[in-house]
């Protein structure tokens, strides 16, 4: 094991301050989290990646992405999951989602470019119905009361970047019932450059030759409480798309901003070979760029919960991914004196960033330096407003908890690998409401485990757990909570489903 290295020093030659910080250990753990049960769907990846789940028949619905099929999961005895069914789907599923016994499944064409699909169940398998939607359908969401199906149609373009579809969301009419859906109950949700648009300087629209409509990518969907609006993160734009799902349009576009690394508690290990953990401030933005978003009230606000992943473009026909020490990254002499310094691969050289963002003045060198990802977790208004960001709080609570493994691929084998691209990289997070508390559980896709964070106070939330069950689990991809009143135990339960260990895992949730 690496000896932990947390470094607080100033350096006059870089004209930034390099700070760090420990993670507080003194915040009252009020829940913990402790694994009871685990099913491997086998060997290889991606046999586990998003799941839902079915209080009345108690049975975990969980996507697998290798085998073209959701594995139905028997969770009467949440210490033994057992597989008790699947149902083949003759595609790649991307997500799935339930409601009241009727399970939804986004599946992408066999050209991930040509309209997709969603495949409706019952919860004995039986096909029910089929609609097309549009490229790529990424993630699947009922609205609270049931009478709608958002579906984020990601449009990815192909490789070769020669063909790019629109992304959009499909809202598909299900008061019809199911096994009556027809294509006539499904509407889609278009971007055009007449949506209003808020902090746009920060909504990036950079792919070549693309229109508004082709360069947003829906990636995720979360639905206020009374199912009129939906948020849908457009990750690759760094931006939030507002939806009035009964209208079936979008009423705003919000630029999220960028997450300034140079301020204390927003560091971040900007190197992989540097020798072991440096947590430090650099003159460096990050783009959030979130994954997962999640709404939830308090005191009859809605605040957004986002993980900031993170997302660049790198395709054969088209890439934006250049390292700080490349030569056609040049950095601007007047703003970046000490280019030569920060371009060592022990500082900033070997960091990934974006050269489709940063050359302010249009002469070709670079003015500001944009990361992709904020490392972190934030809370927002519904309106997209920054209401709290953790900054640098993941990396230092994996440098002191699980040092060996730290900013890796999830092992000790690759320890500090992923510090120059994205670092953790937080990626799913679901919210749950245990013991008169609501919290967070977030997924860190490449360091594995689970944050736990009390967000009870949007505005002050609290640490309360990292649970990191590596090497059996790697790589969190989907994170389902289901309450105490649904479980098959009376205790509430985090359902995390592993894409690199194929594993999904229950933990139950006690008081502290």
């Amino acid at each position: 094991m690496r000896r932990l290295r947390t470094t607080i020093r100033a350096v006059a030659l870089l004209g930034i301050a390099i700070l760090s910080h420990s993670a507080d250990a003194k915040q009252p753990k009020q829940i913990t989290l402790t694994p009871i049960g685990r099913y491997n769907a086998g060997p290889g990846i991606e046999r586990a990646e998003i799941a839902a789940y079915d209080p009345a028949t108690r049975r975990i619905f969980s996507i697998n992405p290798t085998l073209s099929r959701v594995d139905a999961l028997d969770i009467s005895d949440p210490s033994d999951p057992t597989l008790t069914f699947t149902i083949p789907l003759g595609g790649r599923p991307n997500s799935v989602a339930l409601h009241e016994g009727v399970v939804a499944v986004a599946v992408e064409n066999a050209v991930k470019t040509d309209p997709g699909f969603v495949k409706f169940f019952d919860t004995n398998g039986t096909l029910l119905s089929s609609v097309t939607v549009g490229a790529l359908p990424d993630m699947v969401i009922f609205t609270p009361n049931g009478r709608r199906l958002l579906v984020a149609n990601e449009g990815e373009p192909n490789d070769a970047y020669t063909v790019d579809p629109e992304g959009s969301v499909s809202i598909i009419d299900m008061t019809v019932g199911a096994a009556n859906l027809t294509q006539a109950d499904v509407r889609t949700a278009k971007f055009d450059d007449s949506i209003p648009k808020t902090n746009a300087s920060s909504i990036r629209k950079y792919g070549p030759g693309a229109t508004l409509a082709q360069d947003l990518e829906p990636e995720y969907i979360a639905v206020s409480h009374d199912s009129k609006t939906a948020w849908v993160t457009l990750q690759e734009n760094n931006a939030l798309g507002v939806l009035d799902i009964e209208a079936g349009v979008f009423t705003q576009l919000v630029g999220l901003g960028f997450k300034d690394h140079s301020k204390n508690g927003n560091g971040l290990d900007a190197s992989d070979a540097d020798g072991g953990i440096n947590i430090a401030n650099w003159p460096v933005f990050g783009m959030y760029q979130p994954d997962a978003v999640e709404s939830y009230r308090v005191r009859g606000v809605t605040y957004l919960v986002m993980v900031n992943e993170g997302e660049s473009r790198a395709l054969t026909g088209f890439s934006e991914e250049v390292r700080v020490n490349s030569a056609s990254y040049v950095l601007d002499p007047t703003v970046f004196p000490n280019a030569a310094t920060l371009k060592q691969n022990s500082n900033l050289g070997r960091l990934t960033v974006t050269n489709a963002t940063g050359d302010t003045d249009g002469d070709g060198d670079f003015d500001q330096i944009f990361v992709p990802g904020g490392r972190s977790f934030s809370i927002r208004t519904a309106q997209g407003g920054l209401v709290f960001d953790s900054g640098d709080d993941f990396e230092q609570i994996t440098a002191a908890q699980v040092p060996a493994s730290f900013n890796s691929n999830g092992t000790s084998a690759t320890f500090d690998t992923r510090s120059d691209n994205k670092g953790p990289e937080p990626e799913g997070v679901v919210l749950g409401k245990a013991f008169g508390r609501t919290y967070a559980f977030i997924g860190l896709e490449r360091t594995a485990g689970v944050m736990v964070y009390d967000v009870s106070d949007p505005f002050h939330p609290s640490f309360v757990q990292y649970v990191n069950t590596s090497p059996d689990d790697i790589s969190p991809e989907g994170l389902l909570f289901i309450k105490e009143d649904d479980s098959p135990n009376g205790k509430p339960l985090l359902v995390v489903s592993h894409e690199i260990s194929s594993t999904t895992t229950i933990f139950e949730i006690n008081k502290k």
